[in-house]
């Protein structure tokens, strides 16, 4: 295999760029299913989300522990509140929020996460940011600045965007204590033990609050929204958060969710192809900014 000669930092840029791709289709999946039947509530589509993403989750995380050392309490703290913080609360936030705006808006808000992972990083955990990260910080959000613009001018409703954009923004502060919190628990435990028991946690939580606050009957659903919560649970669950802490293991947080700025970028393209949202040059213009701010941090 060609990959079998890379060094370890172009494999993970390669893995990061490849999980960008596969969460960059989820806000699409959730657009997708909200037109395909109006029935279905976002705490309905994240639990199917997470219960066809259930088996991967138990056999890779059975096989990750089987001779790995017990995991002492620290740990299973630390399981907890990431996992809390993660696949939940992020996922939960983001699929209430994706019912009031368009799939490029919510890509667009929730990747203000690498500033937040950065930031946190920088605040709380005793590191540095480097000229090239600081450069490419700059265009990334200077190009999502400019697309964020045009989706506000085309919107119609302000109440119900402003809804929208609090419980993205959310999400994304969410997500970004988790991917601070991430890096040394995956250097501990390791990428594939880390992620499938930390998606087990979020797993369990989802149900939880599915049967707290959903009748049963809820998950009887057209057979669109179950092939598209499989495809979800698939390219946009189980394959990019293994791609994501892999990456993570090899060129770290920050580097690896700055390279996920690619996502704002796909998700708008794919918008504009399959949902038929609009795009402007604004947002080509910010398109060419974070596609810079991407290879800035990428080159060797």
């Amino acid at each position: 295999m060609p990959w079998n000669d890379w060094s370890e930092e172009r494999l993970g840029i390669a893995l990061a760029v490849l999980a960008a791709l596969g969460f960059s289709f989820k806000a699409i999946f959730v657009k997708l299913a909200y037109a395909a039947a109006a029935a279905v509530d976002a705490v309905t589509l994240l639990s199917l989300r997470m219960v066809f993403s259930l088996p991967a989750f138990l056999w890779i995380g059975f096989a990750a522990s089987r001779s790995a050392p017990p995991l002492r309490g620290r740990d299973w703290t630390m399981l907890a509140v990431l996992g809390l913080l993660g696949y939940y609360g992020a996922s939960i936030l983001d699929f209430l929020g994706l019912q009031y705006i368009s799939a490029g808006l919510e890509r667009l808000i929730l990747f203000t996460y690498p500033t937040l992972t950065v930031l946190i990083g920088v605040l709380f955990m005793g590191k540095t940011l480097s000229r090239r990260e600081i450069g490419a910080l700059l265009l990334s959000y200077a190009g999502i600045a400019l697309a964020f613009a045009h989706d506000l001018r085309v919107s119609g409703d302000t109440d119900k965007v402003l809804l929208g954009v609090a419980l993205v923004f959310g999400s994304s502060l969410s997500y970004a204590l988790y991917l601070a919190g991430s890096g040394p628990a995956i250097q501990r435990l390791g990428g594939a033990r880390f992620t499938a028991l930390a998606m087990l946690v979020s797993t369990a939580a989802t149900q939880a609050h599915f049967f707290a606050t959903q009748p049963l009957a809820a998950l009887i659903q057209p057979l669109p929204i179950y092939v598209l919560g499989a495809a979800m649970a698939i390219f946009s669950t189980v394959l990019p958060v293994f791609m994501q802490s892999a990456a993570i293991r090899r060129i770290g947080s920050a580097k690896a969710v700055l390279i996920g700025t690619l996502g704002p970028v796909l998700t708008i393209f794919f918008g504009w192809w399959l949902l038929g949202e609009a795009m402007s040059l604004a947002q080509l213009a910010g398109v060419i900014l974070v596609l810079a701010g991407v290879l800035l941090v990428s080159r060797p």
